[in-house]
């Protein structure tokens, strides 16, 4: 079966992340398919969830962090064409498609960045949140630096990107980092009532609705995605991320020295 799977009801296009036995974690090419599914997309609303106890582990490390390699050219073309924003949180970030996800679990790394672009986050008692980035001695991406503290406050946001901390729902529920916490069984029946009573809504006034909340409460994203990736590309060649993904890798403690 396909890593991405995609279904549209009622004008409610649900977007399944499909790797449950690698916590839904991102390879290049689910990357690629989560961008040109949403661009593609003529929903009213979209729904994003996971297969399986995650929502989104990130990155796939063997694949994109651990394995040395620069990414395939085709998806370095991608990122040309979108400035270097990342190109799935360029689809997700312009699209005036109203976005609501599901987080039936664990949502790190990458992951939470993808919570973090929908307009409306439902998450299961079972979710859990973190920027997991710093402590890969990395960066996090544009969505971690253009939304978190929208959300939580600067403080919150500095607290959760500076430590890495993973939060559990109630928590996050607090902080503002999402709108509601339900049972896990009622998780996708609530977040699909919510794109349903959007998709009835006129789409034109909708999408207008969409643009203008970009138009006034977020900066430029490719100009943040930019150094965003500007800063991960250099973080990426240093001793301390080569130690964090070394030691996630060989499960162990990492030991940082500042080089």
């Amino acid at each position: 079966m396909s890593d991405l799977l995609y279904e549209v009801n009622d004008h409610v296009g649900v977007v399944t992340l499909n790797r449950p036995d690698a916590m839904n974690s991102l390879t290049y090419q689910l990357y690629a398919d989560l961008e040109d599914t949403v661009r593609s997309s003529e929903a009213r609303a979209l729904v994003i969830t996971g297969n399986g106890r995650a929502f989104c582990a990130g990155d796939d490390m063997k694949q994109i962090l651990g394995s040395g390699k620069p990414a395939p050219t085709e998806f370095r073309d991608r990122a040309k064409k979108t400035g270097g924003l990342t190109p799935a949180a360029d689809a997700l970030l312009h699209t005036d498609i109203p976005v609501i996800a599901a987080v039936n679990g664990p949502a790190v790394g990458w992951g939470m960045e993808l919570a973090l672009m929908a307009d409306i986050r439902v998450a299961s008692e079972r979710a859990k949140f973190g920027e997991l980035f710093v402590v890969r001695g990395l960066c996090c991406d544009a969505p971690g630096l253009g939304r978190l503290a929208q959300l939580v406050g600067r403080e919150s946001a500095a607290e959760l990107l500076f430590t890495g901390d993973v939060i559990d729902a109630d928590r996050a529920k607090n902080l503002g980092l999402v709108g509601r916490v339900v049972p896990h069984d009622d998780l996708l029946p609530t977040a699909m009532e919510i794109a349903h009573k959007i998709a009835r809504n006129p789409p034109l006034a909708v999408q207008a609705l969409k643009a203008g909340l970009r138009r006034t409460t977020e900066p430029d994203w490719r100009d943040t995605g930019r150094w965003a990736i500007e800063q991960i590309t250099r973080l990426r060649g240093t001793d301390d991320s080569k130690e964090g993904v070394a030691a996630f890798l060989e499960k162990r403690e990492p030991v940082y020295h500042g080089r």
